[in-house]
């Protein structure tokens, strides 16, 4: 197997109001640096310091989401976020490790495979789409 460049890009809270957060982080000093919708209604703001290159990222699920979850204290953490060269790799080398797959999501502009830790703590790997 060729050699995949992982690298660790960001971590993800959940949010129970977007707004209401974002004004709590730019208050901080943050900035926007990213935002989206992802293709199951939920949505996502990257968040920059500046001067630093790892990133904050919120995630919204509204209740009809199927990854919304109930949040109480000390539930907030979401995922980290870590890019990879090749996803495709990635998921065969995770599935060779025997780690579990519990979730696979092909977007149009990217391509996300997601494995979670002995906690319950998700680790995303994202990359490029493939041709």
């Amino acid at each position: 197997m060729a050699k995949v460049k992982v690298e660790l890009v960001y971590s993800g809270l959940r949010v129970r109001s977007l707004a209401r957060s974002l004004r709590f982080y730019r208050k901080l000093g943050f900035r926007i640096f990213r935002r989206g919708t992802m293709d199951h209604g939920g949505q996502w703001v990257h968040l920059a310091f500046p001067g630093t290159t790892a990133r904050v990222e919120l995630n919204f699920y509204p209740r009809s989401n199927r990854y919304f979850t109930p949040i109480r204290k000390g539930t907030e953490f979401d995922h980290f976020g870590f890019r990879v060269s090749d996803v495709e790799a990635w998921e065969a080398e995770l599935r060779r490790r025997q780690l579990p797959i519990v979730a696979r999501i092909r977007e149009p502009h990217e391509n996300l495979v997601y494995t979670r830790d002995p906690d319950g703590n998700w680790l995303e790997f994202f990359g490029p789409v493939p041709p």
